[in-house]
């Protein structure tokens, strides 16, 4: 059977121009320095030199003001009390906020690895069209990844139309730490053999469930009033690590989702959110719930994580646990199968793994769904996104990686009621790349986070 791939035109390029603002530590001796000549200005010439920097930034960022006065009260809680006690302008707080300030274009270096899903509002279209959002591993300056985002609507002869970009780009409005149940974290911790006395005896002191801000502040307590020896204070440090990785990020409700970025915030991610897989994910009930898989990257160790959230504003994100939450390639089905959720996975780093558990963030076994075994897929395999449900079966593209370690596009067909079994996979690549496509960030690469059916069609950004 030979199967039709029409390559449409629509180029989506990284644009330098979209940047973001971000703290800049200078370290405490420069930063004492830059703060004392600040102090040391009359208030004419703080304003002065303030009103050059608005005219020059206003401009690009929504509300720089509220940025400089954040940054100022991130660098004061940084440098502790050295100037708690110097009463300063409204002005010179604004001027010292702008010397801790940079600004960060998060597409600098690369834009791609696209993942697409219908957009929660379908309202106010015209027969045959469909909104989508299609999100983007957007990498910058050191190669730092983050999550962005783009809106648009497919239309009957399956054109997609994407909307025009918003004027400013920033990172969440509000973000919070996450409500931990004790029992659930201990159990955490198990799995990583950490749990032993001194992680017991700070879990002593704190009730059933708790704040991020509480377990920071008895750790400090126990590291302050202890004499503790090398393992327990990896101990309380590992312990620590692992609470940074939830949070909950909520963004303004006048940004265009274009304007939204998921940057970096816990230390489990701070070299990069590498390849989310977005899924539309029906409940029992009929709720929809939108997840994305992803890769949380420290500069040394990968961590599996989940995004979820209803109405792509407010995102909560959590850590996977489980035996088999290793290496990459992590895709959620969009439902429970057999009333156990449903996970593909790449555990060991060669093969697609299937998965199954009652819990949406613990997974404790896998099996072996597909080995490489064809040329162009002889190094590794893995998925290329949520599978898709249809009558004949689940549809899961897949990646291969071949010789000059080429990346290619192929498919499998699972069973839909039990896609543990495979019914039906291409000998050859569905996609590979072109010569107009061999170049870039990592040379002979397609690849794709999820896909989508719109009438008769599968549409595959990559």
């Amino acid at each position: 059977m030979r199967i039709t791939v029409n390559r449409k035109n629509e180029r989506i390029y990284p644009d330098p121009g979209r940047v973001i603002t971000r703290y800049f530590d200078h370290g405490e001796l420069k930063a004492n320095s830059i703060i004392n000549k600040i102090i040391g200005l009359s208030e004419v010439e703080a304003e002065t030199s303030l009103n050059t920097i608005l005219m020059e930034f206003a401009k690009r960022h929504r509300n720089i003001t509220q940025i400089f006065l954040v940054n100022y009260t991130k660098m004061c809680r940084t440098l502790g009390t050295a100037f708690a006690n110097i009463e300063l302008s409204f002005i010179k707080k604004l001027l010292i906020g702008s010397y801790f300030t940079m600004e960060y274009s998060i597409e600098s270096a690369a834009l791609f690895n696209p993942s697409i899903v219908e957009h929660p509002d379908q309202n106010g279209l015209e027969d045959g069209q469909k909104r989508i959002i299609v999100s983007f591993r957007a990498t910058g300056e050191s190669h730092i990844s983050s999550l962005v985002f783009r809106s648009g609507i497919i239309d009957k002869e399956n054109n997609i139309l994407l909307d025009p970009q918003g004027n400013y780009i920033s990172e969440a409005e509000i973000i919070k730490g996450y409500e931990y149940s004790k029992a659930e974290f201990i159990g955490i911790l198990r799995e990583h053999s950490i749990h032993n006395n001194i992680s017991s005896e700070v879990f002593d002191q704190l009730d059933d469930t708790f704040y991020y801000i509480r377990l920071k502040e008895t750790i400090k307590h126990a590291q302050e009033n202890q004499k503790l020896n090398l393992d327990q204070k990896k101990t309380l440090k590992e312990m620590m690590w692992l609470a940074k990785s939830h949070y909950e990020v909520v963004f303004s409700l006048d940004t265009d989702i274009s304007e939204r970025v998921i940057f970096p915030i816990s230390r489990t991610e701070s070299n990069g959110i590498e390849d989310a897989r977005f899924v539309k994910f029906r409940e029992d009930d009929g709720n929809i719930i939108y997840f994305a898989t992803y890769t949380a990257y420290d500069g040394y160790t990968i961590l599996p994580k989940l995004l979820e959230t209803k109405d792509f504003y407010h995102f909560k994100n959590l850590p996977l646990h489980g035996e088999c939450t290793r290496d990459k390639n992590f895709a959620l089905f969009p439902r429970k199968v057999n009333g156990k959720y449903a996970m593909l996975s790449r555990i060991d780093g060669v093969n697609q793994y299937i998965m199954f558990s009652d819990s949406l963030t613990v997974w404790e076994t896998a099996q072996v769904l597909w080995e490489p075994q064809y040329n162009w897929e002889l190094i590794k395999v893995g998925n290329c996104g949520s599978p898709i449900e249809t009558d004949a079966g689940w549809i899961v593209i897949s990646h291969g990686v071949g010789s000059m370690r080429k990346y290619c596009l192929g498919a499998i067909m699972l069973d839909l009621y039990d896609p543990s079994k495979v019914i039906g996979s291409l000998k050859e690549p569905l996609i590979i790349p072109n010569e107009d496509e061999r170049e870039g960030y990592v040379p002979n690469v397609v690849y794709s986070c999820g896909s989508i059916i719109h009438g008769s069609e599968l549409i595959i950004p990559y």
